[in-house]
Parts: structure tokens; sequence; C-alpha cells
């Protein structure tokens, strides 16, 4: 014991090399360092156990979820060919509930719940429902559908309101008709949610609601198809204010 720890004592001086070298060279200098490192795992087994098998646990869960939504993207596409080509043809059922041979928008959503395209046939169940006048489903749909994409997320929440429209919920599709004018604007299609805004405005009877957002119309939007109608529908409502 005595031999080790003068050797201990006289390593201190020495570079790193050299301290190398004594490990590779001298049998009782590697046997220190082993015995010193198996007192460190002998301590702490129990927390660098809990450490690492968390850490695997972890990554491998990363590399199974990534595995499991790139096979469900895969599969997902393959089945939504034929529902989007129904519901082009405006075989809504047919889109929604498919038949024997594939699988309708409904069962892709619940069948591949992980993927980028089941958040994309919620947009098409979402417009096949309103289509239907199911403007419930309709709702629950496009609330579920979300997108950085300027135009495809914006005129979601205008469906949105055009559905809370149809069951005479004003407020609430003032609120998306401003969600959609408010994402990232732009002169298409901004002047028309505005519109639409002013008209979920006028049945709640806030007047001076409408009548700013036709201001807005004319005001940003002076090129746009809709600034006609924003002048005469002010007009309209002052005139009607007044008397």
């Amino acid at each position: 014991m005595s031999k080790f720890k003068s050797n201990k004592k006289a390593g201190k001086g020495k570079s790193q090399n050299q301290q190398n070298t004594d490990l590779l060279e001298k049998p009782e200098a590697l046997a220190e360092r082993l015995l010193d490192t198996e007192k460190i795992i002998s301590r702490n087994k129990y927390l660098l156990g809990g450490v690492l098998g968390f850490i695997i646990l972890i990554i491998g869960g990363y590399f199974l979820y990534r595995y499991m939504v790139n096979n469900q993207e895969t599969e997902a596409q393959e089945n939504l060919y034929p529902a989007v080509y129904h519901f082009q043809s405006d075989s809504l059922d047919l889109a929604l509930k498919g038949n024997d041979n594939y699988p309708g928008f409904e069962e892709i959503i619940e069948d591949y719940g992980m993927s980028p395209a089941a958040n994309l046939t919620h947009f098409y169940a979402g417009v096949s429902y309103l289509k239907k006048g199911e403007f419930k489903k309709a709702i629950d749909h496009l609330e579920s559908f979300s997108s950085s994409d300027p135009l495809v997320q914006a005129r979601a929440y205008c469906l949105i309101g055009d559905a809370q429209m149809e069951l005479k919920k004003y407020k609430e599709a003032a609120d998306y008709y401003k969600r959609a004018a408010n994402f990232k604007p732009n002169e298409f299609f901004s002047p028309t949610y505005l519109m639409k805004l002013a008209l979920a405005q006028e049945k709640q009877k806030d007047f001076k609601g409408a009548l700013d957002t036709y201001d807005k119309v004319i005001a940003q939007y002076p090129k746009s198809a809709e600034l006609t109608n924003a002048k005469k529908f002010k007009g309209q409502l002052e005139a009607m204010s007044q008397k």
C-alpha cells in the first residue's frame, strides 16, 4: 500500500504524457487508476444506471417516433389520393367515408393521426362537411388543421367564420374573420375577409366596428375589387345610423 502512495505523490509532478507512460509500463500505476475508477462507479452505480437508462429511452423513443411518422406519412399520402379525387368530383360522402377499396378522410385521420397528411386531411374534411351543411363537424376539423402557409391557414380561419355565420354565432364568426384578415395580410384575399368581418359586425349590431372595417378596406386596399362595395356599404350604414 505504501508503494502505491509514494507513486501517487511522485506522479503529481509529472507531465500528462509521462503519467500515461507510467500507466502502460507500470502495472501498479494502472492498478491504482483502475481501483479509483471502480470506486467511483461503485458509489454512483445506481445514479449512473438511471441516467444512462433515461438517455437511452429518450434517444430510442425519438427514433421510434420518427420511424412511425415517416411510415404513417407514406401510407397516408397513398390513401389520400383517391379521397381527394372524390372531393374534387363533389362526391363528398365517398371522400369522407371511403368504401371497401380505400379509406376516406375520416379513416385516414383516425389511422394516421401523427402524420402531416392527417393534418391536411382535416382541412379537406372540414371543407367537405361545410359543403354538406354539417357546420359543427366542419368547425371541429378546420380548428384541428394548422399551417404556416399564409393563404391556406387564412382560408381555414375564414371557412370557420363561414360555418359560425351559418350557425348564427356572429361574434365567433367575426373573431375568425379578423384572424383570417390579420394572418399575413395581402391585397388579394385580406380585403375579402375584412368585408366578411364587417358583415358579421353588422349582424352583431356593432355598427361602429363595421364602419371601421369598411374604412380599413378603403384606406389599406384601394386597388382591391372590394373597394366599391366597401364604399357602398359604408354609405348605407352611415345613412341608416343617421335615421
